[in-house]
């Protein structure tokens, strides 16, 4: 199924998106206090902000709520929120009932021009990020650009880094309008807001469109996320943190085995620091290892891992888990940016 994505104020749309739909909500309980009100006609579910209820008890007490309610094949799950309910709604709607439709409301940078898009939703388990989910993708995705003005500002330099990844995975150009007009982004100036979330959005449906399973082309949207999961998981950062250090050694690694150049290493780590985004953690690489060690993308005794050779161009490189266990103590120790 096409999701249908819109970039206009939510209100608007919903009357007419939500028209004939038995609609349950799930909305984030942060994001209700702003925007509550708006949803007083259909039933509520509040589920608490941050990665730690990303789980199956929050699950199951959506399942049990919707039951409670006598919600059936019919039902239409939207979820109003950040990442965390995007995948939480995603993933409820696809296994209840074996499946029912949904949608949703993106009120953060990072689920607009992520989380939000190309069907992807799961649950954390045991301490692994994402390892149990689905692959379906939602009736409609609307990023209103009006709500990024209530984030807080630690949130909305969150979704900073997916932005960076996209723009290192187009090319060039959109490398370029990132590095000047750092100040207007920083300020969250409409216009370029707008510019950028539809220009990610877009860069991110291309794939998903080309490679919605993830059997090959897709995986290059795992840049910087390999290294990035197994540091959010180890130091429980935010989700954008933890990804910005994974492009760091993601274009650590790829200068080591001689795809990039040091001189665009260099400027992807300078475009990091103005977006105020970290470059470097201190962890325990023992710890981080055994994180990517139950990583999805690992096969047996290799992990398939997102290189960089230019702007534009990544490459999907097989690694042995010894080799990628050396450059990962390497990196730790030199602080990733020698």
């Amino acid at each position: 199924m096409k999701t249908n994505i819109y970039f206009d104020r939510f209100p608007k749309l919903i009357r007419t998106l939500l028209n004939g739909k038995r609609v349950f909500i799930l909305i984030d309980k942060n994001v209700a206090k702003y925007y509550g009100e708006q949803f007083i006609d259909y039933p509520l579910f509040i589920i608490e902000s941050g990665e730690k209820n990303k789980n199956f008890d929050t699950v199951f007490l959506i399942y049990r709520w919707l039951l409670g309610l006598h919600a059936g094949r019919d039902a239409f799950i939207l979820g109003v929120g950040g990442g965390v309910v995007c995948d939480i709604a995603g993933f409820v709607a696809a296994t209840f009932m074996r499946g029912v439709t949904f949608g949703f409301i993106s009120t953060s940078l990072l689920s607009q021009v992520d989380a939000s898009v190309g069907g992807k939703n799961g649950v954390n388990f045991d301490g692994l990020k994402n390892i149990i989910g689905t692959i379906v993708q939602p009736e409609f995705v609307i990023c209103d650009p009006q709500t990024l003005k209530t984030l807080p500002e630690e949130e909305y330099i969150n979704g900073l880094a997916e932005v960076v990844k996209h723009a290192l995975l187009s090319g060039e150009e959109f490398v370029e309008f990132m590095e000047n007009n750092v100040e207007r982004i920083m300020y969250r100036h409409a216009e370029t807001m707008e510019f950028i979330v539809r220009k990610s959005v877009e860069i991110k449906a291309n794939v998903v469109t080309l490679d919605e399973r993830e059997k090959n082309l897709r995986k290059i949207l795992n840049f910087g996320h390999t290294f990035g999961h197994a540091i959010e998981l180890s130091l429980q950062l935010r989700h954008g943190y933890a990804v910005a250090i994974g492009i760091v050694f993601a274009a650590h690694l790829s200068c080591e085995m001689g795809y990039l150049k040091i001189n665009d290493k260099k400027r992807i780590i300078r475009l990091l620091e103005k977006l105020n985004l970290p470059i470097f953690v201190q962890a325990d690489p023992d710890v981080v290892f055994e994180k990517i060690l139950h990583d999805k993308k690992r096969f047996g005794d290799t992990v398939d891992f997102i290189l960089i050779r230019d702007f534009g161009d990544c490459t999907i490189e097989s690694i042995c888990v010894d080799t990628l266990r050396t450059h990962i103590v390497q990196f730790l120790k030199s602080h990733g940016i020698s």
